[in-house]
């Protein structure tokens, strides 16, 4: 792709409404073919324009400059009048003094383009907490690589630029903020996107009465968990702590899932009783949920990532997602999440 910044002579078209341009290296070029005597139907021949369209441009010229630069005659052709060749003149002269500095733009112009179609083309790797939003949202736009990962560790590969962006989940202010603060020590911008809530997952109708955590103590509840380093896993550690509960208390404690859907379908199969996550995979699944806590589902990208429009619509697109599905809603303004940023 070639690009040329050219000179143009603006003017109004009282009777379309609008704006006409005509480029002046066009017109320096046709005043010059009839300078040598050219005819001005030789003359756009040469300019690749048709006949009536370089009379056009020619009278849209003049009208800008209140002055005719060609005089017609019948039968003998056209030649420049006196402010023809002022102008032709004129033209040259800025072109020439103009010429090092509108390459100059040109070559920026052009680096750029250059710049951000390989921007455009790049594939962005994004490791996220499992979340149905996000890879909804992820597959309808095309540039992103998703690896479903814990937000810890996906916090992680980000620091270590082992991946572009990452998605994590908070459920604790005071961690949220640390969080935050860490990220953007290493100039790494943080977008809240949507708030959910996570609970307990129970078989449709609660059969064992299952209501809060201190029932997962029961011997006879078969509970299943989240692995190490997801967000899930650390609410869960969080919640037990606060009630003093001994993870080795917990029946399955260390029978491990990777999704939230995992553990929807562990629980469906019978082959546990309860389990954490997300209320929107409880009610598709068709589980019971007992809702434990509310948490704050972040974006965290590196800036050359969030220069980019294809991480603005990402954003928009959880955000929209979000608001349209059960158990989220979308957040944006710091004020909708005041203390956790």
């Amino acid at each position: 792709m070639q690009i040329q910044v050219r000179p143009s002579i603006i003017t109004r078209n009282p009777r379309l409404g609008g704006e006409d341009s005509v480029d002046l290296l066009w017109l320096s070029a046709i005043l010059k073919d009839i300078k040598a005597g050219s005819s001005l139907i030789e003359a756009t021949k040469k300019s690749g324009t048709s006949y009536r369209g370089a009379w056009e441009k020619l009278n849209l010229a003049e009208e800008a400059l209140a002055t005719p630069l060609i005089i017609r005659t019948k039968g003998h052709g056209s030649k420049l009048t006196s402010f023809g060749e002022f102008f032709l003149e004129f033209i040259d002269e800025m072109q020439a003094s103009n010429h090092k500095y509108v390459k100059t733009y040109q070559d920026m112009l052009s680096k750029k383009i250059g710049e951000a179609g390989v921007a455009d083309s790049k594939r962005w790797r994004f490791s996220s907490s499992s979340d149905a939003v996000i890879q909804q949202s992820v597959s309808e736009i095309k540039g992103f690589d998703l690896k479903i990962a814990g937000s810890g560790e996906a916090l992680e590969k980000l620091l270590n630029n082992e991946t572009d962006l990452a998605g994590y989940h908070v459920s604790d202010k005071k961690n949220s903020k640390a969080i935050h603060s860490r990220l953007s020590k290493n100039d790494i911008q943080i977008y809240p996107v949507m708030k959910r809530v996570q609970g307990l997952m129970v078989k449709k109708g609660n059969p064992l009465g299952i209501q809060s955590i201190l029932d997962l103590t029961n011997p006879k509840i078969r509970f299943i968990n989240r692995q190490i380093g997801s967000g899930t896993r650390q609410l869960l550690d969080t919640l037990l702590m606060d009630e003093e509960i001994s993870p080795s208390d917990v029946n399955g404690y260390l029978h491990e899932e990777f999704t939230h859907s995992a553990i929807s379908n562990a629980i469906l199969a019978g082959k546990a009783d309860v389990g954490i996550g997300v209320k929107n995979v409880a009610m598709e699944s068709g589980l019971s949920f007992i809702p434990l806590k509310d948490e704050i589902f972040f974006v965290a990208m590196k800036k050359e990532v969030a220069d980019q429009s294809i991480a603005t619509k990402l954003i928009r697109r959880i955000r929209s997602h979000a608001d349209t599905t059960r158990g989220y809603k979308a957040v944006s303004l710091n004020r909708q999440i005041s203390g956790w940023i």
